[in-house]
């Protein structure tokens, strides 16, 4: 017997359709608001002072640089930005269905969020310097939650593709293309480390560098022995992936030490090297916003339930996680611009996470990556013997019944 839907049924479906691909459009439109926001941090730390001339006649701002310009007027961005994204988060908090107010106002009215962005970005520029200062000490924190949800949000991209390439341990499946990203991520992890020790050890003084390389190819192989333990076996995929973000991160903490340090090994790109200071921070910028829009929409990995179904009807991702991450990740760009610091931060024209503050905050990222994901590892096979061990200990001491 053939069904034939009603027209009604086929409109409501084609009408979600296009409401979903409006919601999935609207992602790329928040992500390019954030790529704009970042630049004009940049432009206001590092040409603001000189284009911006009638904000010094500003009482909030002063004489000085340092208040709405350099660090403070990254702060102020900033805030700006966090209050968009915060506002965003409060009014599509719940959203759940396509149909509805709240869902509208996500994926549209743009003419009005634009004005509400611009309202937000110029009322930090009138608030008092105190406050941006107190601003800056909690976006320290929300930068260090970021990171953290970074992290989660790679732990699940790992375990995605360790599911997705590589065989369960019963089946009969080959996993050849699995077994090949295994061996292509360890071998570039290790090529990785010894790069490492070539262009961040240029002599036996640069003890700090030559720890931190060798501890971290120590990281890689204990990530590595563990994955293929007979009472964990997760394999090589997931480790090998791993071991690459670990030597990763580990090169970022290496190049974000200051540039007049001995152990500093400038590349330059023909005869004037500001070119290569450019390009790298080009490329910084993209990581930024592309770190925070793949994190922002990988909203599965936050939730405590992964096992709901999803009809037609419900929104193809959660607003409000993705709305949250971006409103953390303006406090993240801000560390980025001043480099962690507060009281004397490293403004450097083209700069960006560069000093001693910005190294070891990649470096304690690194191990608590590890850390995390060998107890990913080992937490099920620890679990699992608890009640063993609870039911033999039942077992060999009966309760004497009177």
């Amino acid at each position: 017997m053939i069904k034939i839907q009603s027209p009604e049924l086929c409109k409501d479906s084609g009408l979600y359709e296009a409401r979903k691909r409006q919601s999935l459009r609207a992602r790329y439109v928040y992500g390019l608001i954030f790529f704009a926001t970042n630049l004009l941090a940049w432009f206001i730390r590092d040409y603001g002072a000189m284009v911006f001339h009638g904000l010094h006649h500003n009482s909030v701002c002063g004489t000085g640089d340092s208040k709405c310009f350099q660090s403070g007027g990254v702060l102020r961005v900033s805030l700006g930005c966090f209050i968009f994204f915060w506002l965003m988060f409060a009014t599509t908090f719940g959203t759940r269905k396509l149909q509805g107010v709240r869902n509208s106002w996500h994926s549209g009215c743009w003419v009005i969020k634009f004005i509400v962005y611009a309202v937000s970005i110029v009322t930090p520029f009138v608030i008092p310097n105190i406050f941006i200062q107190l601003y800056g000490e909690i976006a320290r924190m929300g930068a260090g939650i970021f990171l953290i949800l970074q992290l989660i949000s790679m732990l699940h991209l790992i375990s995605w593709c360790n599911k997705r390439w590589m065989p369960d341990p019963g089946s009969n499946q080959c996993g050849l293309f699995g077994l090949f990203l295994s061996t292509v991520s360890f071998i570039a992890s290790f090529a990785g480390v010894a790069v490492l020790y070539i262009l961040y050890v240029p002599n036996s003084s640069c003890v700090f560098n030559i720890f931190t390389i060798i501890w971290t190819a120590i990281l890689v192989k204990i990530m590595m022995a563990v994955s293929l333990h007979s009472k964990v076996n997760e394999g090589l995929l997931s480790s090998g992936i791993m071991g690459s973000y670990i030597v990763f991160l580990c090169w970022s903490a290496l190049h974000s030490e200051p540039r007049t340090g001995k152990c500093y090994t400038e590349i330059k790109i023909g005869k004037d090297g500001n070119w290569a200071t450019i390009i790298s921070f080009i490329i910084a910028i993209c990581s930024i916003v592309m770190a925070t829009f793949s994190t922002g929409i990988d909203s599965r990995s936050f939730q405590f339930r992964n096992d709901e179904m999803q009809s037609e009807e419900d929104a193809p991702y959660s607003y409000e996680i993705f709305h949250i991450v971006f409103a953390v990740g303006a406090m993240y760009f801000a560390m980025l611009f001043i480099s962690w610091e507060l009281n004397h931060p490293i403004t450097r024209k083209w700069s960006i996470d560069v000093g001693w503050a910005s190294t070891w905050v990649k470096i304690m990222n690194e191990w608590l990556a590890a850390c995390i994901y060998v107890w990913r590892l080992v937490s099920p096979a620890l679990l699992r013997k608890q009640p063993t061990s609870d039911l033999e200990s039942v077992t060999h001491n009966p309760t004497i019944q009177s």
